[in-house]
């Protein structure tokens, strides 16, 4: 091993001396809690704190100490050594537990903790022995496991609650030869593995294993040949280390493992942080040497010469080591940035790449590490093994430091494997994936680029930034490359793109929209719907229909019919492709809407279909096709034939158009009366813009339609008038102007207003328009008379009849209303009188009998006015009316009220007036009854009288 390298990874941090207040020889030692505790021949303990300074010291024995352990979990001292007795016997070995927390009553000579067990570790059933090892292992707490090696081959064992005498004793037994040195035990270790606790014990002839979680620890020969020397340690991987003079060993459970051949005789064997720490004697200079090997790298990180060690021991992130002439040397770990100097200034950058790697250093760190190697390859021109030691760092090292490196074209294949590893990574940016793909291109490397783009693993198109390489390599004419990042990465729109755009395949295009799903489908659709219009429309439509449809798609979903149609994208989402072409937009909707009758854009569909239906002209040909006839040839070549047969083509051309555009309006006249039918207040289309779509393009069928739904009777009938259909006016008067079936009877005033300002002749429709009106009594003689005076072509003998019978009906009436109001006057006259005779006259009242139970009249007995008589008794508590009379008095009073009432509520008299055939009748009614004739006095009578003399004005 003398071969191995030499570095000073430790330096010494300080040096001295024991303190002073130790004076006894130093037997033993212990770390932990931040403290170091030395254990001495004359049976005392110091206690030192960081940088050796001397804290307190206790007499622990009274003759000497001879082993000791600072515990990790509680602040106890575990001490072994021998006591004073009576002068006859010899010194007894004692096991004490101190609490370093619990110090004595001050009343004490001496500051000392407090013991807390004091144990005899030799008894009858477990004999003297010299102790040559010991070990102490915390458990559960308070549990403790104390192993004592003996020179005869026994480890006595102590187990439980030391501090409360809770224990259990057994032995273990090793070898046991008749000479003693060779059944010593020269070191124990223990090791533990979750629930599973394993001894190692040492003799110079074996290596012992013992199983001590079983219920009798079994044991278990790992070597037949041992140490005879007291120098073992444990690593932090729980093997055990045996230092003989050829060589140091390793054991783990199933037996020896790997050594290493350090010669010389080993004195003291330690770990500390990954390192082995040996102080051994040196065969070649004959002095004790104190080494850090490090066993991942191969490497001495320390060596240096040193006296006769006494005590060595790890503290404070430190080794320390005591001397025999109690001389101290404390040696710590450089850090990891010195280090690395140092073997940067010798360019040992493999050795700094695996030490950092051995001591988990963080990954930037490594990443520096190999960056800073790669440069220093980089300058000697080892660009492959530079370019390998950059690949280490991506993820950690900018890649812009490394591909500027790499620029030049003659090291375009470095760039390109460190390029292809930072999208392995999924660590490329769009740049880098934009320099990869020119870099492939420029080597045509073809299979490369395949690699990269088309690999069938499903996951590198997720390294890479995929619009960025689909330009890449629609720019470098790669367009099938470009395809199949696109269909991988789902980007259906740059895959659509290049086939339309790039390569003009419409076919492929239709069939690849038809493998999407339904919502994917749909957006590419709308995308690049108008360039699929324009040279597929027949297909176009078919796609269309099956997306806003999907029949086949319908039983695999369980839903029903309506639930589901409302998943599907509606037509009116795509009807920006069809800008150009209402044909195809004609077609698609009419299809649409004879395969789904609830869809939720009724209303929308209806409108643009009556858009279409309506408009004058659909046929707005693009350059190319009014270029090429139906059986494509170039028109051009026949110029000479069209001009000779222009005259029969055009006239042909307007044939078809004028019979395309009555089967559109008469399909436009069936939606209207399909989409309102007549359970439906409201229709399914705008009926506003069905009235503009009409006016704008002359549809009078339609108007009419429209104007008959929504009760607008006077528009229906000056439609009529605008084209003089006298016929058809006076038709529609008839159908239209029966109040009975919910018509309007206004109808014929308009109509004969109409043929009063006509000027021309109408003597025939007057007639018929003055028989209806006569019937329903709808103006009144004079009215007619004016109205019919203003046309100067009638003349009187056209009205001569109406006016005699009109006449004759007026005197039967006025003839009647003269008998009623003579009656009245009578009746009044009457009632004057018999007033007055109440007034002026006595009133005898003659009656024998009671008008309720005809019995004879006798009193107490009640007489009213209307000639009743009753007994007091039969009238009981109502002796104010008389019974009999009492209903119709109340009749007269409620109608009364109600008269009263009515004339507090004008908007009932409004009504009233004009829902009557003669309004006038309804005033004067109300003024007979006596509802609106009160007035009164002051400033509003005489504002009443004005009112009246305006009426006689009027």
């Amino acid at each position: 091993m003398y071969q191995w390298r030499k570095f000073e990874f430790f330096e010494e941090k300080f040096s001295g001396k024991v303190p002073d207040d130790i004076t006894g020889k130093i037997q033993c030692c212990s770390s932990g809690k931040g403290r170091i505790v030395l254990g001495c021949d004359d049976g005392s303990a110091s206690l030192l704190d960081r940088g050796l300074k001397f804290n307190y010291g206790f007499q622990a024995h009274s003759s000497s100490v001879l082993f000791l352990q600072q515990l990790k979990q509680r602040n106890f001292l575990v001490t072994v050594g021998e006591d004073e007795q009576i002068a006859s016997q010899p010194p007894a070995v004692c096991l004490k537990i101190f609490d370093l927390d619990k110090m004595e009553p001050e009343g004490t000579s001496t500051s000392s903790p407090d013991c807390i067990q004091i144990l005899r570790v030799f008894t009858n059933q477990f004999p003297e022995a010299k102790i040559t090892s010991f070990l102490v292992l915390e458990e559960a707490p308070p549990l403790l496991l104390i192993v004592i090696g003996l020179d005869n081959g026994s480890i006595y064992c102590i187990q439980g609650d030391i501090a409360r005498e809770r224990i259990k004793r057994f032995k273990l037994q090793v070898d046991n030869y008749s000479d003693k040195s060779q059944s010593s035990i020269t070191g124990l270790g223990f090791r533990v593995d979750g629930q599973v606790l394993q001894l190692f014990a040492v003799t110079p002839n074996t290596v012992n294993l013992f199983n001590m979680h079983t219920q009798a620890p079994t044991r278990q020969t790992l070597d037949q040949i041992g140490s005879s020397v007291t120098s073992v340690a444990m690593t932090d991987r729980s093997e055990f280390i045996i230092g003989r003079s050829e060589a140091i060993y390793f054991y783990e459970v199933d037996g020896r493992g790997p050594c290493w051949a350090f010669e010389g005789e080993k004195k003291f064997l330690g770990w500390f942080r990954g390192y082995l720490l040996c102080v051994f004697d040196d065969q070649r200079t004959g002095k004790n040497t104190f080494n850090v090997y490090d066993l991942k790298n191969r490497l001495i990180a320390h060596s240096i010469v040193v006296n006769e060690v006494s005590q060595m021991l790890c503290e404070w992130g430190n080794i320390i080591l005591i001397l025999e002439d109690k001389s101290t040397l404390c040696i710590g770990e450089k850090d990891m940035e010195s280090k690395l100097d140092m073997l940067f200034k010798k360019n040992l950058y493999t050795v700094a790449i695996n030490l950092v790697q051995s001591q988990q250093a963080d990954a930037a760190a490594t990443a520096e590490v190999l960056r800073k190697y790669g440069d220093h390859l980089y300058s000697k021109q080892d660009f492959d093994e530079a370019m390998a030691q950059y690949i280490h760092t991506i993820g950690h090292l900018e890649p812009s430091y490394v591909i500027q490196k790499f620029l030049d074209a003659q090291r375009i294949h470095n760039l390109t494997n460190y390029l292809e590893k930072l999208h392995e990574k999924g660590l490329a940016s769009k740049d880098h994936t934009t320099l990869l793909l020119n870099c492939y291109t420029k080597l045509k490397d073809v299979e490369k680029l395949n690699e990269f783009i088309k690999s069938e693993d499903g996951v590198r198109e997720q390294k890479f930034d995929v619009e960025t390489a689909i330009r890449v390599c629609r720019a470098a004419n790669y367009h099938e490359h470009a395809m199949s990042v696109a269909k991988k990465a789902g980007r259906h729109e740059w895959y659509l793109k290049i086939l339309l755009e790039d390569l003009g395949r419409y076919e492929e295009a239709l069939q690849y929209i038809s493998s999407l799903e339904l919502s994917q489908a749909g957006v590419t659709v709308k995308e690049y719907g108008k360039i699929l219009i324009e040279h597929k429309p027949a297909e176009t439509v078919e796609i269309l229909m099956r997306l806003c449809t999907e029949e086949s798609e319908l039983p695999k979903k369980g839903a029903s019919s309506g639930a589901f149609i409302s998943m599907l994208p509606s037509p009116i989402d795509f009807l920006n492709i069809f800008v150009h072409y209402p044909h195809a937009l004609l077609e698609f909707l009419e299809k649409y809407t004879s395969k789904v009758k609830d869809s939720s854009a009724q209303v929308e569909i209806h409108n643009t279909l009556l858009e279409l239906y309506l408009s004058h002209d659909l046929d707005f040909p693009s350059i190319s096709q009014s270029n090429i006839d139906e059986g494509g040839n170039d028109l051009a070549h026949k110029s000479s034939k069209s001009v000779s047969n222009g005259k029969a083509i055009s006239n042909k051309k307007d044939v078809n158009d004028e019979k395309g555009r009555q089967e559109r309006r008469r399909k436009g006249l069936t939606l209207l009366k399909s989409a309102w039918p007549s359970e439906l207040e409201q229709p399914l289309y705008d009926v506003d813009l069905a009235i503009i779509l009409c006016e704008m393009n002359d549809f009078k069928e339609g108007l009419l339609f429209l104007y008959e739904k929504m009760k607008l009777f006077k528009e229906v009938i000056a439609c009529y008038m605008q084209v003089h259909d006298h016929e058809g006016l006076i038709a529609c008067c008839k159908r239209l102007g029966d109040l009975g079936k919910g018509g309007d009877p206004s109808l014929w005033a308009d109509l004969l207003k109409y043929f009063g300002e006509l000027g021309e002749d109408c003597s025939k429709e007057v007639k018929e328009i003055l028989t209806y009106i006569e019937r329903g009594d709808i103006l009144p003689p004079i009215v007619v008379l004016q109205t019919l005076a203003k046309n100067p072509c009638l003349s009187l003998s056209v009205i001569k009849d109406y006016i005699a019978r009109k006449l004759e009906h007026e005197s039967q009436l006025i003839e009647e209303d003269r008998r009623a109001m003579e009656k009245y006057q009578e009746e009044s006259s009457i009632m004057r009188k018999e007033i007055q005779d109440l007034r002026t006259n006595a009133r005898i009242f003659q009656l024998s009998k009671c008008t309720a139970c005809t019995f004879t009249l006798d009193l107490p007995a009640v007489h009213f006015m209307c000639m009743h008589s009753f007994h007091q008794r039969c009238l009981g508590d109502n002796e104010k009316e008389c019974p009999e009379c009492a209903p119709e008095y109340r009749a007269v009073l409620e109608t009364k009220r109600s008269l009263e009432q009515s004339s507090k509520n004008p908007d009932q008299f409004f009504q009233q007036v004009k829902s009557s055939k003669d309004g006038f009748s309804v005033i004067a009614d109300y003024f007979g009854k006596g509802i609106i004739s009160k007035t009164s006095n002051g400033p509003s009578e005489a504002n009443g009288s004005n009112s009246a003399s305006s009426g006689n004005d009027f």
